[in-house]
């Protein structure tokens, strides 16, 4: 048998010191929010048969004077993903940059994707994904108080939150593209991390109505072994298909599968080191336990 508290109050101040270097990040630095929230547009760009450099394509870019300009190589050594900030409303736009840039470098170019998202669209969106966040956050607090005693739904709350904040955290570190594919992946990170958590409370919960000589301490390590081989094979199987996803489903994924598995691989530890060292920091006994079952 494993014995995993022994280390929970070092692994508590790993987490304590990864939420904090978030947090920070995300004050100072920030995420680099796509067009889907800042709002512009975005153009995906193949060049046939060319070696067109990067350079030569931002120095064309910058002089059409279309405000923050950003390009950088998509997938293979062709493509190009350009993304700039939309500063006048001419309906032949595209047509433009598509003639001032075929003075630059012939016309050996598609346009293969064009995406347009005004300011106002794209304020609406950011909002919209906080609120659906924040309010999946709630529901599962919700969840789990009539579900469990205080006790646990405290653990799953702070499980929650130390997967998403810290997910965020290594998407303003490496600068990664915040757009819609992460706020999917991110709600999906928090169901994800509760059904850990909440298996795992459940098998803490029976153990505490059958064995009532056992401290917590010793207890809930018993239940995390019982558990550990479902806990493994759900999270290797699921890693094994993100894995796949983020190596061969391109770049347009690579967002969503790396934020994926940040949050199954942090979902699985936060369910052992946060959720349940809080039960065994709060002294949890089987008197909590049959307390609220009178109630």
């Amino acid at each position: 048998m494993i014995n995993f508290n022994k280390y929970y109050k070092v692994f508590n101040i790993v987490s304590a010191s990864l939420i904090i270097i978030s947090l920070l990040l995300l004050i100072f630095k920030g995420l680099n929010f796509g067009v889907d929230f800042k709002g512009g547009t975005l153009i995906e760009l193949r060049i046939k048969e060319s070696q067109t450099k990067i350079s030569d394509l931002r120095k064309s870019f910058l002089k059409m004077n279309l405000g923050d300009v950003s390009v950088k190589k998509f997938g293979t050594n062709n493509d190009f993903l350009i993304k700039f900030e939309k500063k006048n409303d001419k309906k032949d736009l595209i047509s433009q940059i598509k003639k001032d840039l075929s003075k630059d470098i012939g016309n050996n170019f598609d346009f293969r994707r064009v995406e347009n998202v005004g300011p106002k669209v794209s304020a609406e969106l950011l909002k919209s994904g906080i609120i659906a966040i924040a309010l999946s956050l709630a529901v599962m607090l919700f969840y789990i108080w009539i579900r469990f005693e205080w006790q646990f739904s405290l653990g799953a709350i702070l499980a929650l939150f130390h997967d998403v904040i810290i997910t965020l955290g290594f998407f303003s570190l490496l600068n990664l593209e915040i757009n819609l594919s992460i706020v999917a992946a991110v709600l999906t990170i928090v169901g994800y991390s509760m059904n850990d958590t909440v298996v795992i409370f459940d098998r803490v919960r029976e153990n505490l109505r059958k064995y009532s000589d056992i401290k917590i301490f010793e207890l809930s390590n018993i239940s995390i072994n019982e558990t550990l081989s479902r806990t493994l094979i759900t999270s290797i199987t699921t890693l094994l298909a993100l894995f796949s996803i983020f190596i061969f489903g391109g770049q347009i994924l690579k967002g969503f599968s790396f934020a994926m598995i940040l949050g199954v691989v942090f979902g699985t530890y936060s369910s052992i080191y946060i959720a349940n060292s809080v039960l065994v920091s709060l002294r949890v006994s089987q008197k909590t336990i049959i307390k609220e079952d009178k109630n």
